[in-house]
């Protein structure tokens, strides 16, 4: 009313000689005209969009009642009416498509974290709890449909707004295309800001026009930007290239195309052959940093006391053990039970060698059959210990988000973030024991005992105490191994069994008691193992390690790396 009265001040005084009826009839008369024709387009609009909602309720609504050939027509109408019907199309694909036989209505069923079963409706957020699920009536799909499922959620996911969406749909389409996404490429290509997925976009097509074009020089133009590239989509075209096109060679028209093909195959294969190298030295040190924290505490033990300690492959498994028992305190924070079982899984390991030194170890110096018969006495009791308590099947320690996943260096070659991170655990605790051995007042006494046992017990050395600090140090450094193989495999009472063979093998080619010989000969085999295991198997690369071993022994008993020894003459 306050513009009505506005108008009114307006009119009187531009318009003085008007009779003021007239001018309020004609605005009134005005006002309702445009009343009445925005009304009537509103309602226009209202009918419309309510016979189009009524159109594609009833398309789809007949996918519950076509035959499987008879739904290819009807997705591919609902895809041509936008990406609104994304969650029909992924519904569809998982499975979760159902037909609610009460009102003939479709919705999606999904199983929440409780296993209870949920209806939602597909275009909001509306859920709510289903009592019975033969009320409902599920939309059977196969595998050509599954297909074009697939095919239709990437073209829709190639126009989403969202970054990670749009670059995951292009790369699943790569070497899939038809021509309408071709079409649909070359538009992206155009209004695409973002590099990344431009490149991609780029790629994709010109990997369907060396296949697919006509022209000779497209197709070397799109040769040379597909050049270099090592994506196994790139070799499988270049091959499919040569096998269709081959018989035309002496065609003035292919011959040049089908020689610059066989060139780019002869670089890919070249340079697969360098990266297949890098993979297995990268499997050699990963490998051998597990047989490096394996064999350190043996290389301790074992070269200060000269005891075989057969149980040193348990105690391996004990702190794997601790890995899984502190992350089933923490579920909720893997993560940090991985941090807090190392310290807990060195003390634990530690804890059991020192009891092991202390009630049988101690008593059988310089006895080393009964010592070994008593450590493996040992072993055959912590297995049926674990046996009885965590039962005899193999249990899993969850690896944390930061843990997961690979470094991608090239499409054929990748890291493994777990494996790098236990390579670098491994050097660490390396450098750790190396400062203690060298720095350090225990350090200093642990040499003396190693290399004269009897001088430095007359230097007042008490080498009875310092039998038992090794003793426990091995061990927890075993512990360590523990929780870095609970990372790879599953943990099981026989789990350090696998590792104590390897180990021992190690410490006698680096050299007893010394930690870099340990280092170099842990790396050496673990290398050597990977480079035979492909030729000869996993069980004859084995063997011929070992012979190998055997015949170095004969020639320098004493290792890579022996202890360097003063004597007195």
């Amino acid at each position: 009313m306050k513009c009505f009265d506005n108008y009114k001040r307006f009119l009187d005084h531009i318009v003085v000689s008007a009779p003021r009826r007239k001018i309020r009839f004609f605005l009134i008369w005005v006002l309702l005209s445009l009343f009445s024709l925005f009304g009537f387009s509103a309602n226009s609009a209202s009918q419309d969009v309510t016979s189009d909602q009524r159109i594609v309720q009833d398309e789809i609504k007949a996918l519950s009642t076509s035959k499987l050939r008879s739904m290819e027509p009807i997705l591919i109408e609902l895809e041509n009416r936008g990406a609104i019907y994304l969650p029909l199309f992924e519904a569809l694909l998982n499975g979760q498509l159902y037909l609610r036989k009460s009102d003939q209505e479709i919705v999606k069923v999904v199983i929440d974290q409780k296993g209870t079963l949920i209806e939602e409706d597909l275009f909001s957020n509306d859920k709510r709890p289903i009592e019975f699920i033969s009320e409902y009536k599920k939309i059977r799909t196969n595998n050509r449909l599954r297909a074009q499922l697939r095919e239709i959620i990437s073209r829709l996911g190639m126009r989403s707004q969202d970054y990670e969406k749009r670059k995951s749909a292009i790369a699943n389409m790569i070497g899939k295309f038809q021509e309408k996404d071709i079409d649909l490429l070359q538009e992206l290509k155009k209004r695409e800001e973002d590099q990344s997925i431009l490149e991609i976009i780029k790629f994709a097509i010109a990997l369907n026009e060396v296949k697919h074009s006509l022209i000779l020089d497209t197709r070397i133009e799109a040769l040379d930007q597909i050049s270099g590239n090592l994506d196994p989509l790139v070799k499988n075209t270049l091959n499919s290239i040569l096998k269709d096109e081959s018989h035309l060679k002496n065609s003035a028209d292919n011959q040049i195309f089908v020689s610059r093909v066989e060139a780019e195959l002869a670089r890919i294969a070249k340079k697969e052959r360098f990266y297949s190298v890098l993979e297995k030295l990268s499997f050699g040190l990963s490998l051998g940093s597990i047989l490096l924290l394996a064999a350190l505490g043996l290389a301790i033990t074992f070269g200060v006391m000269g005891v075989i300690n057969m149980a040193h492959g348990e105690l391996i498994m004990l702190g794997a053990y601790t890995a899984f028992v502190v992350q089933s305190l923490m579920p909720q924070q893997i993560g940090l039970a991985l941090i807090l079982s190392i310290p807990i899984a060195f003390f634990v390991a530690g804890c059991f060698g020192a009891l092991i030194q202390y009630f049988v170890i101690r008593h059988l110096y310089n006895r080393p059959l009964e010592s070994l018969l008593a450590t493996f006495g040992i072993s055959l009791v912590l297995q049926q210990l674990a046996r009885t308590i965590f039962s005899p099947l193999n249990r899993q320690v969850l690896s944390p988000d930061w843990m997961t996943g690979s470094l991608v260096i090239n499409p054929i070659f990748s890291l493994t973030y777990n494996r790098l991170y236990i390579f670098f655990f491994a050097l660490f605790v390396f450098a750790i024991l190396q400062i203690i051995i060298k720095k350090t007042s225990l350090g200093l006494k642990v040499r003396a005992v190693s290399q004269n046992r009897e001088m430095a017990k007359a230097l007042g050395v008490q080498t009875n105490r310092i039998d038992a600090l090794t003793f426990a140090l091995g061990s927890g450094v075993a512990g360590l191994a523990g929780v870095a193989l609970s990372q790879l495999v599953n943990v099981g009472p026989n789990l350090g069994q696998a590792y104590l063979v390897d180990s021992f093998l190690v410490v006698v080619f680096g050299g007893v008691g010394n930690l870099f010989g340990t280092l170099v000969g842990s790396f050496s085999l673990g290398i050597l193992n990977k480079f035979l295991e492909p030729e000869l198997g996993a069980v004859l690369s084995k063997v011929a390690i070992l012979v190998f071993l055997i015949l170095f022994i004969q020639k320098r008993p004493e290792g890579l790396f022996p202890q360097k020894a003063r004597t007195l003459s």
